[in-house]
């Protein structure tokens, strides 16, 4: 405790306390708490104990600086009075009470015992009291009486302090310490001696003070108006950022603002800024919490993340793109021929749009493959869409936002995952769309894939119009008969047929053995798998179009390998055989037919097209006694058995030419067999096929060896072209056959034959049947033409308006 008694003179030598970011104004009997911990001002503390308890304070012009020298000290501060000093354990600081006496300003400085003492000059204020200070005086009790009655920190008590004041300095400085200011403001207001000044200065501070409490009241008032009993969450966040507008600082959120500098420069079109632009105006008047809030916000995401500028530069290199499509696939040249050619054209005109192709053939081929390399070739973004089973048509055009959980439809949401406007855009199993009542998707994919429309796409989630004009649609199918007809002519269709065997021996050396090798851990040091051992799997242990199954063929033998190797079974080298294979693999599983030496009249080989490739077929006719009926067996389709009745029918027509006696069609059945039985058939090319067959066992003559024959015949004996000569004639070289019959006009066709296959056989063009059984069985027979005969047609399915497509020969083998 220090002396309570009433000083009787205050000396002008006073000890010094510096503190830091406070100022204590002259306000006798209102004491000031300070915290004091440092040792020169606890120093200066007993210094000021000893005399009477005098000392001064001042601000130091620092905070930071732990003992300030004379320059770091203001020179105006105030004469105080300690009242007492309160000692607490465990702390280095400690609290001092104080009481403002008056305004003093630092003449001279010396150090005494450890701590500065200072030779202070009292100040006075000057004023003359007049009007001007009454009105003064009346203006500060009427604000500082509106300050409290608004300010929720001020105690009630103060307006009582406050009516009881008439010293216009003692009033003054009380408001002073009340003030919304920082210390060097209020260092500010202490330096000024002359009253009325500091009274204008206070006033001016106040009157922001009682504004902004007033503006505060009135916030907080009309957001309790919009107020729901039950959400108090979100009544205190609006009045947090009503709080900050009557501050003066940014009213919206950092995220209301950062999206609205994003949508300026995403770079959308005209429609779709306007709809981000009213989306956020109205998003920035909900509250989070709000569910219409949520789906705002998401529909602006979507908006934000469709990249609407973004562009990959297209590598235009025509001879570099010819080579990576080369390097990636074997084969298929018609399809990098097409692609080469958009390249080469994009490259002269700039702008050219993005075909829209579609890939059709057989699973296992490398539909899907071959578009990522196609956008590996073009530098392009790669985004995929599986369509198999779809039925909806918002999956394509998106669900409109008055559902919920609605999104963009899958040719938006493939824009976001590619982040460019101009990806090569995979549509996987068009074939397979599905429809019911909930829409049509391939209606929806009408508006995707017409180059005149694409450019204005409209989503029904984003409902604005997108333009995918630069992108490069590539869809994939099995089959062309289960695509709708207006999307189809929307297509440019083309048709990879299977692999042959050379080529599927090619991809698996190239492709399939290396990157088999790499998944399990091997090496070409470590493995080698010769020709004939490759041939053996392609052969005796995959039947297929594409190279799929023969992939994890390969890979199951060379994980027995690893196995051997692993286990120090055997040590690498190892040189795989065909023991080896046989016992990863297990027994062959599939035996390929042979060419078979034809002794016995009736027996005649056709050759068939089927998703796997060609082969060579059997057809077996035998008679006996009856009345003349047809009996077919072998799982024919309708079309087949439609060709055996028009080849009995055009044999019965030229019976007499042919040297066949009337009766043999009315004592006797014929039965037309087709072996492999477990397997459909179908198709018209064996129509050629059948006459033969049927010839020879009515006529007693046997065919000739290594003969087979293929094409569609008519009830006047027109041959027809067909569908699936190159699968055909390779089977048939396989087979051992060295002569083939063919329609003339499929003679194109033999283009796409290997060179050394046609080199060692013979091909035989023929447009009648007549020089069919000529060749076959050595029958001369004169066709019988009627007079002015119309110039024989092909079949509108075998002469191709559109490509031709080996499916148009529907044998199929369905095991």
């Amino acid at each position: 405790m220090f002396n309570q008694s009433a000083p009787k003179q205050i000396p002008s030598d006073l000890p010094l306390i510096a503190i830091r970011n406070a100022v204590v104004f002259p306000i006798p009997s209102l004491p000031v708490p300070l915290t004091v911990g440092r040792s020169r001002t606890m120093k200066a503390v007993e210094l000021a104990s000893d005399e009477q308890g005098f000392a001064f304070i001042s601000m130091q012009i620092d905070p930071q600086e732990e003992r300030p020298d004379e320059d770091g000290i203001h020179r105006i501060g105030t004469i105080a009075r300690l009242l007492r000093l309160t000692r607490t354990s465990g702390d280095s600081d400690q609290e001092l009470l104080i009481e403002g006496l008056a305004r003093g300003r630092i003449m001279a400085f010396t150090e005494d015992q450890g701590a500065t003492r200072v030779e202070v000059e009292r100040l006075e204020d000057q004023y003359e009291e007049d009007a001007e200070l009454d009105a003064l005086l009346l203006n500060l009790k009427e604000l500082a009486t509106r300050s409290v009655r608004l300010s929720p920190r001020l105690p009630d008590e103060l307006l009582a302090v406050i009516e009881t004041i008439y010293d216009p300095s003692h009033l003054c400085d009380l408001l002073a310490t009340q003030l919304s200011i920082d210390s060097e403001e209020k260092q500010h207001l202490l330096e000024i001696t002359d009253l009325k000044a500091r009274m204008r200065e206070v006033l001016q501070h106040l009157s922001h003070d009682v504004a902004v409490l007033e503006l505060s009241a009135k916030l907080r008032s009309e957001v309790k108006e919009s107020l729901d009993k039950h959400q108090r969450e979100v009544y205190l966040r609006e009045q947090m950022l009503a709080i900050q507008k009557a501050l003066g600082e940014n009213p919206e959120d950092d995220d209301t603002g950062e999206l609205s500098l994003r949508i300026e420069n995403a770079g959308m079109p005209e429609p779709a800024l306007k709809v981000a632009r009213r989306e956020l105006k109205r998003l920035s008047r909900m509250s989070p919490q709000s569910s219409e809030y949520t789906v705002g916000r998401t529909y602006i995401d979507w908006l934000l993340d469709t990249p609407w500028k973004t562009f990959t530069e297209d590598n235009l290199d025509v001879k570099n793109a010819a080579e990576l499509l080369e390097e990636d696939h074997y084969g298929l040249e018609k399809v990098k021929r097409r692609i080469t050619e958009y390249l080469a054209v994009r490259k002269l005109k700039g702008d050219l749009k993005g075909p829209i192709l579609c890939l059709v053939g057989p699973p296992g081929v490398g539909k899907t493959s071959l578009s990522k390399s196609i956008a590996k070739a073009l530098g392009r973004k790669f985004v995929q869409s599986s369509l198999g089973g779809m039925r909806d048509e918002a999956e394509i055009r998106g669900h409109r936002r008055t559902y919920i959980g609605a999104l963009p439809g899958r040719i938006i949401q493939g824009l976001k995952r590619a982040g460019t406007m101009n990806p090569v855009f995979i549509l996987d199993e068009i074939d397979k769309l599905g429809n019911d009542v909930r829409g049509d998707p391939a209606s929806a994919l009408l508006e995707v894939l017409d180059p005149e429309q694409n450019n204005a796409f409209m989503d029904h989630y984003l409902d604005v119009p997108v333009d995918l004009s630069s992108v490069l649609f590539m869809a994939t199918a099995n089959r062309l008969d289960t695509i709708p007809p207006p999307l189809l002519d929307r297509m440019e269709v083309i048709e990879i047929p299977g692999y042959i065997q050379d080529e599927k021996m090619a991809i698996a050396r190239r492709h399939l053995l290396p990157r088999e090798l790499e998944e399990h851990g091997l090496t070409a040091e470590q493995v080698s798998l010769g020709d004939d051992v490759l041939e053996l799997i392609t052969t005796r242990y995959t039947r297929e179009a594409g190279v799929r199954n023969l992939g994890r063929q390969i890979a199951a033998v060379l994980r027995s390998v690893a196995r051997d190797i692993a286990t120090e079974e055997v040590q690498a080298p190892v040189q795989i055989d065909a023991a080896r294979v046989r016992n990863a693999l297990g027994p062959e599983k599939f035996f390929p037919d042979m060419s078979e030496e034809i002794s016995t009249p009736g027996l005649a080989i056709g050759l068939a097209w089927t998703p796997v490739g060609g082969d060579i077929l059997y057809i077996e006719a035998t008679a006996m006694g009856g009345s003349g009926k047809l009996t077919l067996t072998g799982q024919l389709g309708e079309v087949m058995r439609e060709s055996a009745q028009a080849a009995m029918s055009y044999i019965h027509a030229h019976a007499r030419a042919l040297q066949i006696d009337e009766s043999v069609f009315s004592n006797q059945n014929i039965h037309l067999h087709v072996p492999s039985g477990a397997i459909p058939k179908d198709g018209p090319s064996a129509g050629v096929t059948l006459t033969a067959a049927l010839t020879s066992l009515l006529t007693g003559r046997c065919m000739r060896n290594a003969l087979a024959m293929t094409g569609e015949i008519t009830l006047r004996g027109v041959v027809l072209p067909v569908g699936g000569i190159k699968e055909k004639v390779l089977a048939a070289h396989r087979a051992g056959i060295k002569e083939i019959i063919l329609p003339k006009r499929n003679e194109g066709d033999l283009e796409e034959i290997p060179a050394d296959c046609r080199q060692e056989m013979k091909f035989h063009l023929v447009d009648r049947i007549e020089p069919v059984l000529k060749l076959a069985l050595g029958i001369d027979v004169s066709p019988d033409l009627p007079k002015e005969a119309p110039e024989a047609r092909p079949n509108p399915d075998s002469e191709n308006k559109k490509p031709h497509s080996p499916g148009h020969d529907r044998l199929v083998t369905l095991l």
